[in-house]
């Protein structure tokens, strides 16, 4: 009996590891038997990988060829462990030498003809490697610009099962890159500046603070106001991602299969339809879960627009994330864990027709379906919004100057990034970079307490803010003095905030 071994990855949400692909060829009956924990694409992986040798002109065993996958206790999906079989399976036939076996990582799905083909998670695979002592990954060759972006790994591409037997034979390979990637689809972000926003003064003042603080946001308004608007140009005010951040979103997005040819800089943006599953927002599968559109929107914005019409069970499933940052998805036998720390953005009418509270309007609904619409969106959901902004249309007469004196997202964005470095350098050595991440035992005995106080004392008495609130309002207030370059909240600040924090209208103009 012949036995030879390569080195793949497993990936349990964003972690790798690693998993080893032992191939032992002896007497038998020819057939190829794959053992460890393998699902249903893996487990094909037997007849793909023949079919694919055979036809490179390439020998396979005619004789009992067994696969295992260590460590056999660990569940395995998806097609990325073809190159790392044929290598060793290869290597144990003596068809190739097998140089570098014992310190390469091997990903990438074959064709029937031979081509190696793109797969998802290349670069957690490739992190995964580098954090294991790997010191080269073998990927396909539509996917070494993704794998480049693990500093200190030697990637080598391949296109085909030719240039693999080459690189197992120590042969130098050279394949066309740019070709392999156009094959791969890339994510494409358009950007959207505020000055098409007309009007609106208040709102985006909202969204600035809401930008600033990294608060979450609850706009409602009758159709037509700019709800949408503004939430699509929340990503263009917030400040680009660092070092850091950008390798972890990448890491998302690859394995959610998304294309990369660089690393994601900025924050993403995701927005579901109301239709969709609850695994396309949360995130699923049925053996090794896949992240969702919450953990894609990690860093960056989640927007659900007429989020009444999502179902009253997904939007709950959004309540630990908020909290927590993360998303646990657990299986019978392995639990994967997503980032998911995003920036929520909902927008709402105010009724089904949308033309409740609106002046000059006749509104359609009766009281007990305006209320029933309301109610979708559970308490403690609205609980954990900081900002509640209701839009109202523009006058006819207003409209013009508006939009002669409607600000760009550049500028925006500088008092933005003024802000948060305020707040980077007051949070300095706790762990957390903005306001909205200060836990609320830090703000009361660590932070300076804004002045005017009393005037939360009498909300809480009167039953209209939380306990959950009164944190919320003094992030909100601190965001408001970064915004005016303050180094302590003032009365109007916590004012202006608690206004924003309850939705309303009076008071929650700029405070200068």
């Amino acid at each position: 009996m012949t036995m030879a071994r390569a080195f793949s990855v497993a990936l349990v949400g964003l972690d790798g590891r690693i998993v080893e692909v032992e191939t032992a060829i002896g007497g038998g009956l020819p057939r190829t038997v794959l053992v460890g924990l393998a699902d249903t694409a893996l487990y094909e992986a037997r007849d793909r990988c023949r079919a694919a040798v055979t036809s490179a002109g390439l020998s396979w065993p005619q004789s009992l060829v067994t696969v295992n996958l260590s460590p056999a206790s660990l569940p395995k999906a998806g097609s990325h462990y073809d190159i790392a079989i044929i290598a060793a399976l290869l290597t144990a036939a003596k068809v190739v030498e097998g140089v570098g076996l014992h310190n390469t990582v091997w990903v990438g799905e074959v064709g029937l003809d031979g081509r190696i083909r793109p797969v998802r998670g290349v670069l957690p695979a490739v992190l995964a490697a580098a954090q294991h002592d790997f010191t080269r990954v073998v990927v396909p060759a539509a996917m070494a610009a993704e794998a480049r972006l693990v500093e200190g790994m030697t990637v080598q591409p391949v296109n085909d099962l030719a240039d693999l037997a080459a690189v197992l034979n120590g042969e130098p390979v050279v394949v066309d890159e740019v070709a392999a990637a156009e094959e791969v689809e890339q994510e494409e972000a358009t950007p959207k500046d505020l000055m098409e926003v007309a009007g609106q003064v208040e709102a985006r003042w909202a969204l600035e603070v809401a930008a600033a603080g990294r608060h979450h946001l609850f706009l409602t308004g009758p159709p037509g106001v700019g709800k949408t608007l503004l939430a699509e140009r929340l990503p263009g005010v917030l400040p680009p991602l660092g070092a850091a951040e950008a390798l972890e979103v990448s890491a998302i997005h690859s394995l959610a299969g998304f294309g990369l040819d660089g690393l994601v800089s900025r924050p993403p943006y995701a927005a579901p339809h109301h239709s969709a599953s609850l695994a396309s927002l949360v995130g699923g599968g049925p053996r090794l879960a896949r992240p969702g559109l919450i953990s894609v929107a990690h860093r960056g914005v989640l927007f659900l627009d007429e989020a009444p019409e999502f179902s009253a069970r997904m939007l709950d499933t959004l309540r630990t994330p908020l909290e927590s940052g993360v998303v646990t998805i657990g299986r019978s036998q392995v639990q994967a864990r997503f980032p998911a720390n995003f920036q929520l953005v909902l927008a709402a009418n105010p009724c089904p027709c949308g033309l409740a509270a609106t002046p000059g309007a006749a509104c359609t609904c009766a009281p007990i379906a305006i209320r029933r619409y309301g109610e979708r969106l559970s308490g403690p959901i609205r609980d954990r919004i900081d900002i509640t902004q209701r839009l109202t249309p523009i006058r006819r007469s207003y409209l013009d100057r508006a939009m002669r004196t409607a600000e760009p997202s550049a500028l925006v964005a500088e008092r933005v990034a003024a802000a948060r470095q305020r707040q980077s350098q007051r949070l300095a050595g706790t762990g957390w970079s903005t306001n909205a991440e200060v836990r609320g035992s830090y703000l009361r005995n660590r932070l300076a307490l804004p002045h005017g106080l009393e005037h939360i004392d009498r909300a809480v008495q009167q039953g209209r803010l939380s306990a959950r609130g009164v944190d919320r309002v003094l992030r909100l207030s601190w965001t408001i003095a970064d915004l005016a370059g303050r180094d302590r909240p003032s009365a109007d600040d916590l004012m202006a905030a608690l206004a924003m924090r309850r939705g309303d209208t009076d008071g929650m103009g700029r405070v200068a």
